[in-house]
């Protein structure tokens, strides 16, 4: 397997999307259920952060925060699928774009850097 991730994401988002194609989906309609899936790890990430805290009484402590940091990789790799299913020919430098600009509100010296490189 290739060191890249975007590699693997692509891989999946192809196959993800040929399942779904087989299922007489539209594009628009993958992709509506994707961005849900992102919606169902945050859910489970936040579940496992209440297990970790233990602030469920009836379930008490019934997380790690390893188990947290599993659901919030989970979060991150159903999102860029969803980016790979809609952006399939330039998910990964639109990633970079936009969080270039995003990180350039936080980071300005890191940003003018950039640009000057």
């Amino acid at each position: 397997m290739s060191n890249d991730p975007w590699n693997t994401i692509r891989t999946l988002a192809a196959l993800f999307t040929q399942l779904d194609a087989g299922r007489g989906m539209t594009p628009e309609e993958q992709w509506t259920l994707q961005v849900l899936k992102i919606s169902e790890e945050v859910g489970e990430a936040a579940q496992a952060v209440i297990g970790a805290r233990a602030t469920n009484p009836r379930k008490g402590h019934s997380h790690t925060w390893d188990d947290v940091q599993e659901e919030v990789t989970d979060c991150v790799i159903t999102g860029m699928v969803a980016l790979a299913r809609m952006r399939p020919d330039d998910a990964p430098d639109y990633f970079a774009a936009v969080l270039a600009k995003k990180a350039a509100k936080f980071l300005p010296a890191s940003a003018e850097a950039a640009e000057g490189a």
